[in-house]
């Protein structure tokens, strides 16, 4: 946090290639984030782009009282629901090569590629809140703090809905069984 607020205030001296170094530590996560979010690689670094610009020009708003981080993701956690509204409801997302399976066979891939879709269909098919809370928590790796910081909200409450979000996500990959192997990689 201490090179972020050195960066942050050469930044505010008028040293404006300092922010580039903000950046580069930043952009991957933040765009990994909008990727999970809405589900599509160019509307993520579409946003991502606009994240960044946005936090360069409010920089002055940035008080310190929080990690630089969590205030960036609270400006992506804003653009994404923006974002979100204004589009219709994503039913699927695309395949990446994900490996969950021990032996690399053609049908150990498939499968792997199936349940690693039907997954993110069903992260998708989430409450926005529910969501959000999980690719934090579990993409993302902030702490309930942390979240609670992007979304303004206690940590309780982001406690609560992390629950909801695992127990509902539980429950449609039990009713759907193909959740097999599943359950495990997000612990619930």
């Amino acid at each position: 946090m201490q090179d972020d607020l050195a960066l942050i205030e050469r930044v505010r001296q008028g040293e404006q290639e300092a922010y580039a170094g903000l950046v580069n530590k930043y952009k991957h996560r933040i765009y990994v984030f909008l990727f999970r979010m809405l589900g599509e690689a160019q509307d993520a670094q579409d946003l991502a782009q606009e994240v960044f610009i946005k936090a360069y020009f409010q920089l002055d708003t940035f008080t310190g009282s929080s990690q630089f981080f969590t205030w960036l993701y609270r400006i992506a956690y804003c653009r994404a629901i923006d974002e979100l509204r204004r589009r219709k409801p994503v039913k699927s997302v695309p395949i990446h090569d994900l490996e969950f399976a021990d032996t690399l066979t053609p049908e150990s891939i498939c499968l792997a590629k199936e349940r690693a879709a039907s997954l993110r269909e069903q992260v998708m098919a989430l409450p926005e809140s529910y969501r959000t809370v999980l690719l934090l928590r579990h993409t993302q790796e902030l702490s309930y703090k942390e979240i609670g910081e992007v979304l303004d909200l206690p940590p309780d409450t982001v406690q609560v809905r992390l629950y909801r979000a695992r127990k509902k996500l539980r429950e449609v990959l039990t009713a759907s069984e193909q959740g097999g192997g599943l359950h495990e990689m997000l612990d619930i």
